[in-house]
């Protein structure tokens, strides 16, 4: 179920296009899902798999990273990675001043990640300034 939590139609457009583009040009990226904080997608591009759920686990993931980084005085959190065998997840924060978004970027084996991090912090950045 997607829903759109406020945000202008520019910044939706912006969300679905930069979704679909990241997972076309970037080998490996297999998801790219835009949520809110309270874990529903605004936007998503997928190969497979349900963007409600990978919705959910972003926010989740971004909860507990800005938790860490509160109690341990670091700051806003901005960006988490999960490395697994057979590839890793970004999860990145967008702080925006009408909505807090968390971009999650699932890739396989295939990808690089400096590719996919600077990538999904481009992205951030743009739905930010939105």
């Amino acid at each position: 179920m997607s829903v759109k939590p406020g945000l202008p139609p520019a910044a939706q457009v912006l969300a679905s296009r930069e979704a679909q583009s990241m997972l076309s040009e970037v080998d490996g990226v297999t998801a790219v899902v835009v949520a809110t904080v309270d874990g529903f997608d605004v936007a998503s591009a997928m190969k497979a798999g349900d963007a409600a759920r990978v919705a959910a686990m972003a926010s989740s993931i971004s909860a507990i990273s800005s938790v860490v980084a509160q109690e341990a005085s670091l700051g806003r959190n901005k960006c988490v990675t999960i490395d697994t065998e057979s590839g890793f997840a970004v999860v990145y924060s967008v702080h925006r001043s009408d909505a807090e978004l968390v971009i999650n970027v699932i890739a396989n084996g295939n990808a690089i990640l400096g590719q996919v991090a600077y990538r999904t912090a481009q992205f951030a950045r743009t739905l930010a300034d939105a």
